[in-house]
């Protein structure tokens, strides 16, 4: 989606209705600064407040995310337009989280062996070096939660049986066995358990 285009689309259709910015963000219980934000492209309404913006502007919402008034005409070329761009987007985004979630699995190792070794050689109290191995325990733990799921909901896991792609549930990633990210599942569309590896688009 190009937020420059929307935000123009936004300010043109809120002048057309005489309405200053502050205005408008009264009748949306938001501040002004949050409509210059989304007219100058720096930001896009939430979606919760999406549906009251285009009541407000009498517009539609395929129109605001097009950042134009999409005629019955050509509302399903535009609308694969945006569904095709709505998708490149997700990739991207799920290509960056995967990413991180290498980066926080090896933080997550670090933080863990680095507290055992450190509560292990080092000379200190018996109390501070509990303190430190539990302190690693409990930070690596949890950056292997978060890694884990981001694993889970960054783009699809792939049935080799049946080549479903889906979304699993945490428990099922978590209890999975697994090589990489390729992990022993049952598929929700064949029934079948077999290896189901990670992939981005869904097509």
């Amino acid at each position: 989606m190009d937020q420059i285009k929307i935000g123009k689309f936004i300010a043109k259709c809120r002048r057309a209705k005489n309405l200053t910015q502050a205005e408008l963000a009264e009748k949306l219980h938001i501040t002004d600064r949050a409509i210059s934000k989304w007219e100058t492209g720096r930001g896009m309404p939430d979606s919760a407040i999406m549906l009251a913006l285009c009541q407000a502007l009498e517009i539609d919402v395929n129109d605001l995310l097009h950042g134009e008034i999409v005629t019955m005409q050509d509302y399903k070329s535009k609308s694969e337009e945006l569904l095709l761009e709505m998708s490149k987007q997700k990739e991207q985004a799920d290509r960056q989280l995967l990413s991180l979630e290498v980066l926080i699995g090896i933080l997550s190792t670090v933080i863990l062996l680095g507290g055992t070794l450190i509560g292990g050689l080092i000379e200190m109290p018996t109390w501070t070096r509990i303190v430190i191995i539990a302190a690693g325990f409990v930070l690596g733990i949890t950056g292997f939660f978060f890694a884990l799921k981001i694993e889970q909901t960054a783009g699809y896991y792939e049935c080799k049986c049946c080549g479903h792609k889906y979304v699993p549930s945490i428990k099922a990633v978590t209890m999975a066995p697994h090589m990489g990210r390729t992990r022993k599942m049952t598929c929700p569309a064949c029934g079948k358990k077999c290896w189901h590896k990670k992939v981005i688009c869904k097509d």
